[in-house]
């Protein structure tokens, strides 16, 4: 299973938010390019950068950070956040991203996604963000009645290849995944699941290699000192 540390950028500096609420943040780095060689010098193989800004306002807004983070490291970088039209994904790419996440346009405009899905491939991840088994877009902000899975499976036929899952609920609690949640869509989606959200400890981790994930991001456990990159590596990777 592969892990992600996550690297949450607003107004410049790594945060995290409280179950993406914006006015329930935590400021944990004034310098994100350094605690991405942080992440790396640890051993993680891939970084999950998310521009928040980017995912409330609908473009990204931090492409410099994630040109900065990307000359600095020597692993790839999946990135997200904002990403709604071809010009946003095209300088993601242009900033050196390997991978990008597509979320909110997915719903509002899945045509466009599945352009992407086809001209870009491996290259081009489906974000979804639930709450309560149904999901949430605009930076989260927004709450929809479509159920996670309809989704997927409709992505899924368009040519989303992998598909980065964030139960909202659980996201900056360290309250344990969903390990239901994420079990399900392992068995019924047809393609890698990423679960995010809620990881708290290196048991959680191992859970959640048990349902089937393809990779897990962490965020606040690693800034908490909850986990530790190189043991949870050493335990799941």
């Amino acid at each position: 299973m592969e892990l992600y540390p996550a690297i949450d950028l607003r107004g410049g500096r790594c945060v995290r938010l409280l179950q993406g609420q914006f006015d329930a943040e935590t400021v944990y780095s004034d310098d994100p390019v350094q605690v991405a060689l942080r992440w790396q010098a640890e051993g993680a193989r891939w970084l999950h950068v998310v521009d928040l800004d980017g995912a409330r306002e609908g473009t990204p807004r931090q492409l410099d950070i994630l040109d900065r983070i990307v000359d600095a490291v020597r692993i790839p970088v999946q990135f997200g956040g904002g990403l709604r039209d071809e010009q946003a994904v095209r300088k993601a790419f242009e900033a050196g991203a390997e991978r990008v996440v597509l979320g909110s346009v997915a719903i509002v405009a899945p045509e466009f996604a599945q352009r992407m899905f086809a001209d870009w491939g491996e290259r081009i991840a489906l974000g979804v963000d639930v709450r309560h088994g149904k999901v949430a877009v605009h930076g989260w902000q927004e709450q929809t009645e479509i159920h996670a899975l309809e989704l997927i499976r409709e992505m899924v036929q368009r040519g989303a290849r992998r598909v980065i899952v964030t139960d909202i609920s659980r996201d900056g609690t360290l309250q344990g995944p969903n390990l239901e949640l994420m079990a399900t869509l392992v068995r019924d989606a047809g393609v890698p699941i990423i679960a995010s959200g809620g990881v708290s400890t290196p048991d959680d981790l191992l859970a959640l290699k048990k349902t089937g994930v393809e990779g897990a991001i962490i965020g606040k456990a690693l800034f908490t000192g909850d986990i530790s990159l190189p043991e949870a590596l050493e335990k799941v990777g």
